[in-house]
């Protein structure tokens, strides 16, 4: 059984952005197709996508290779995400469902929680979530693939330093619901910028590695595994 593209582009990209494939590796359908367990087919066309978003970049006679992008680059990323996150929750407050809000308030109530508990290390995953599901509310999937791109692109080049004050943090995440329950688009909008911009003073430049994956020693070990047995979640 073919294993979807989507599936190995999936693993591929979190190898990528997790560091077990450094900046400037090379990647071969051969060594990826033996490492999923797939054909060079799927492989093929995950590198394709890969380096339509920017993770991969393709050289005559030096084949795929990581990309290494420079600092200009991703400090627009931050830029971008400044502009779209607000549009998004804009969007979503004249756009979302119950279903929709009945998630964002669970997961908030989740997050403020664990964030009076002292906070954990699943407080990022759930802010995580809170803020994709906020982009699927905006019921624009051209925006949310953005957003999605973007999340994993900044998760790429930096380290985000853990909040000291995540009860603050997550009261916000808590006015942006109650914005988009009420429908205030501008509100919803001017909150979620202001959220942004204090998150962004977070984030710090990783240092790229320039190292070929093939010839390092103590190479991290993949999280994923493609096989036969249907895609990943």
């Amino acid at each position: 059984m073919r294993v979807p593209a989507h599936s190995v582009c999936t693993a591929i990209r979190d190898d990528i952005v997790t560091g077990v494939y450094p900046r400037g590796a090379r990647l071969t359908e051969e060594q990826l197709a033996r490492r999923y367990g797939v054909s060079r087919v799927p492989v093929r066309e995950a590198l394709r996508t890969l380096e339509s978003e920017g993770f991969v970049v393709s050289r005559r006679h030096a084949g795929a290779q990581v990309a290494e992008p420079t600092e200009r680059e991703a400090a627009d990323l931050l830029d971008m995400r400044a502009l779209l996150e607000p549009l998004g929750a804009a969007r979503a407050a004249q756009r979302r469902t119950d279903a929709h809000l009945k998630v964002l308030r669970g997961l908030v109530r989740l997050g403020q929680e664990r964030a009076r508990r002292g906070g954990g290390a699943d407080l990022a995953a759930l802010g995580g979530w809170f803020h994709e599901t906020l982009a699927q509310a905006a019921g624009s999937p051209p925006l949310g693939a953005l957003l999605t791109q973007l999340r994993h692109k900044i998760a790429w080049m930096y380290v985000v330093e853990p909040t000291a004050r995540p009860v603050e943090a997550w009261a916000e995440h808590g006015a942006i619901v109650d914005a988009v329950a009420r429908r205030d688009a501008e509100r919803a909008r001017a909150l979620t910028a202001l959220h942004g911009e204090r998150a962004a003073a977070l984030h710090r430049l990783k240092r790229a590695e320039r190292a070929d994956r093939t010839g390092r020693k103590g190479v991290r070990v993949s999280q994923h595994a493609v096989n036969s047995a249907g895609p990943r979640n």
